[in-house]
């Protein structure tokens, strides 16, 4: 069996796939909070 050392597996993948949903949830809530402000100003 391999021997693991802590703090050398690379996580560079799994880094990039953190940012990605984040910038996705980010442009949710944007698009979101647009949608409420435009429906709370132009509902009537």
């Amino acid at each position: 069996m391999a021997e693991h050392k802590h703090g050398e597996m690379d996580t560079s993948v799994q880094e990039k796939t953190f940012e990605g949903f984040i910038g996705a949830t980010k442009l949710v809530v944007g698009v979101s909070i647009g949608i409420l402000v435009f429906l709370a100003l132009f509902n009537s």
